[in-house]
């Protein structure tokens, strides 16, 4: 019987997914967590074939996928990318273009496919994080775009320097914009604002920033992480902005 790794970030959503490949005759293993402990589930038990879910934090699917190409041990293991958003899809095909695509309704006849083509394979190895990292400005690692505009709070005297290179037409301001970077120099600061910010997060994508090596103000990567928490907003991407700021983005915590 052919085994199956389903990575879906929502447990309570996978289900779906996990009935069509049980139902298609396939052994299925799946793991409610992080990116670090299914990573770790596939190596010590590797499928037939990887079958990432894209409805939920496609880019934690993406950065799997390519750590499992990185990975010598998992180089081989066909993957299978089930739905997403169009535009999302476009961008990981690019990276991995020979991995298989389809909606829930193909996927049992996609892995069959796959394990019968999984010894011809040549797989493409597409850049790891780090790499594909150092190549953008911090205006890109912020999802900056051309004639975006860009709402600040509390920014730094060098800013919008330590941005980098910023694409055209970008409008900065201090009011209401579809992306926010909101710039917290220490917890005081964090906690004072931290219902309204929780207010804005409805409305924007919000990326808080802090300097690095800030722990003598209690300011840490974990006690944001946690802090946001209490208010209903979870992180779901970081990034290192440059020498001196790092980044988290964060979403309202969905019911």
């Amino acid at each position: 019987m052919s085994v199956v790794r389903i990575v879906h970030w929502r447990a309570a959503e996978a289900n779906p997914l996990i009935e069509v490949c049980r139902g298609a005759g396939f052994e299925v293993d799946y793991l409610a967590s992080d990116g670090g402990a299914v990573c770790r589930a596939i190596r010590t038990k590797l499928p037939d074939v990887i079958a990432i879910d894209l409805s939920r934090l496609p880019s934690h699917g993406r950065e799997v996928a390519i750590w499992l190409r990185n990975t010598k041990l998992t180089r081989c293991v066909p993957i299978l990318f089930v739905g997403g958003e169009p535009a999302k899809v476009t961008a990981i095909r690019e990276l991995l273009p020979d991995a298989s695509y389809c909606e829930i309704d193909g996927v049992a006849a996609a892995i069959k496919r796959l394990v019968k083509s999984a010894k011809k394979r040549d797989p493409v190895t597409p850049p790891a994080i780090m790499e594909r990292l150092k190549e953008k400005s911090a205006a890109q690692k912020l999802g900056i775009e051309a004639r975006a505009s860009v709402a600040v709070i509390e920014p730094p005297r060098d800013f919008p320097g330590l941005l980098g290179a910023v694409p055209e037409s970008v409008e900065f301001t201090e009011g209401d914009a579809a992306l926010t970077l909101w710039f917290v120099h220490d917890r005081e600061a964090l906690l004072d604002s931290l219902r309204r910010m929780r207010a804005i997060a409805k409305r924007t994508r919000l990326w808080v920033l802090w300097r690095k090596g800030s722990s003598g103000n209690a300011l840490t990567q974990n006690v944001l992480r946690e802090t946001m928490r209490e208010v209903g907003l979870v992180d779901y991407k970081i990034c290192s902005v440059d020498a001196r700021w790092s980044g988290m983005l964060f979403t309202r915590k969905k019911a």
